[in-house]
């Protein structure tokens, strides 16, 4: 058994083919490529390449992934995030009603918060004679 020397193979893969695409009624020739099994590899690979690349991050950065089995659905994603908001006011409302609870122990205390003692500049005011 012949065993196919590397060169042939490599010569194989160089070789131009010619593509045409013709008119069938007519016989016309519409268009014609070039072509080597080397390019035709290369473009496919490529074709494959971005096509892979393009559904990952259609996936990754997507809603579409809540569709795929074990990252949970679309129902419960809207619900973490309702909740998300309603868990925030009410935090927000715990803090205000913490300081104003504090407030109250303040004065109740006596621990008046600074008075402001500033003197006014006042004119006096002028008399008129009625």
């Amino acid at each position: 058994m012949a065993i196919p020397e590397a060169n042939s193979t490599l010569q194989r893969l160089r070789n131009r083919y010619r593509l045409v695409v013709m008119n069938e009624d007519t016989y016309e020739e519409v268009v014609a490529f070039k072509l080597s099994r080397i390019s035709v590899y290369i473009a496919l690979s490529t074709l494959f390449v971005v096509l892979v690349g393009l559904t990952v991050a259609l996936i990754a950065f997507t809603p579409l992934k809540l569709y795929i089995p074990g990252f949970g659905d679309a129902r419960q994603a809207k619900e973490y995030q309702g909740l998300k908001v309603k868990a925030d006011s009410i935090e927000r409302t715990l803090i205000y009603k913490q300081q104003y609870i504090d407030n109250i122990q303040k004065v109740l205390k006596g621990e008046v918060v600074k008075q402001d003692t500033t003197p006014l500049k006042l004119k006096p005011a002028e008399k008129t004679n009625d």
